[in-house]
């Protein structure tokens, strides 16, 4: 992991970035592990296996499950960057929905006894799947204008508030069954027969936000979604990441709609991964872009109790 920048960086495959886009000089990326009725794999970025054929054997019953990141693939990558001289920063998959943070966590301290002048810095993002491809995409870009190692640090741990995402997913049943959702939630959903809203709350855990009627309500509600947000922050154009899980005709619908607020947006499209993808399913479409402060939907309680917890 050599580098001519001011540090290098390890992220997971939970960002679902295109793999060219993670692709780079001083770039580890940790794999996530799924398991499917053909045995356990590695969350790759769809290299090996097509997101078509991926989410269709989930419609054809399929119910891959997911699991942490292992000790050995955490202790090989944080060596390999101790063990470079260059400070490393790892941008993990949110705490709130995975173990394998605090699991780092560990190894990491481990590790540093034996490298005691190694600097290797910890971030949990608390955000999943291409919200979380949105911040790294951006460190990417910080790293290389040649932000130190504290520096992107401090960066990402401020940026991530202000990554403004919303998910709509076909139905409930795989995060109920990957205990993402209280059953109940999922229990409602499908008896009103509409397609849940999500978003990520500040723990890092994920957000039931609203419903829709129907997949092209949903995605009007996602256009107008983005067109409050971004009208209240006055941002230039800007790039959008737009996510699924092989449903490109929904993606296409969606770019029309935001169009209609910007014609000139620029969009990134990504693939669900499979690890994702194994806990929402085929049909999931997600909207991700830089916008207001997530932090001030709180209560004024809940930012002092917010504050408390960070410091």
């Amino acid at each position: 992991m050599k580098s001519h920048s001011a540090c290098n960086l390890i992220i997971d495959s939970c960002c679902d970035l295109p793999a060219e886009v993670v692709a780079g000089e001083g770039i580890d990326v940790i794999e996530f592990p799924y398991i499917s009725s053909k045995g356990e794999s590695k969350d790759d970025f769809f290299q090996s296996i097509s997101a078509h054929d991926f989410y269709e054997a989930m419609r054809k019953g399929e119910q891959p499950s997911t699991a942490q990141v292992p000790v050995p693939v955490f202790k090989e990558v944080f060596t390999r960057a101790l063990e470079s001289g260059i400070p490393t920063v790892y941008l993990s998959f949110t705490s709130g929905l995975s173990g394998s943070f605090d699991t780092a966590c560990l190894v990491a301290d481990a590790l540093r006894k034996q490298y005691p002048h190694g600097e290797l810095y910890l971030v949990d993002t608390t955000l999943a799947s291409i919200a979380q491809g949105l911040l790294t995409y951006e460190a990417i870009r910080q790293r290389a204008r040649g932000l130190s190692a504290v520096e992107l640090v401090e960066w990402v741990n401020e940026a991530k508030y202000f990554i403004n995402e919303m998910f709509m997913v076909d139905d409930l049943d795989a995060l109920k069954r990957g205990g993402r959702i209280p059953a109940s939630v999922a229990f409602a959903g499908s008896k009103l027969d509409v397609k849940p809203m999500l978003d990520i709350a500040l723990d890092g855990t994920l957000s039931l936000v609203g419903v829709a009627r129907g997949r092209k309500k949903g995605i009007r509600q996602m256009a107008d979604f983005y067109k409050k947000r971004i009208e209240q922050v006055h941002n230039e154009r800007h790039r959008v990441l737009i996510g699924h899980s092989d449903c490109p005709k929904d993606v296409e619908r969606l770019k029309d709609e935001l169009r209609k607020i910007d014609d000139e947006l620029a969009f990134l499209e990504c693939n669900i991964g499979p690890v994702i993808g194994s806990h929402v399913g085929p049909g999931m479409l997600a909207l991700v872009f830089w916008g207001v402060d997530s932090r001030e939907n709180l209560s004024i309680s809940e930012r002092i109790a917010h504050k408390i917890k960070r410091q």
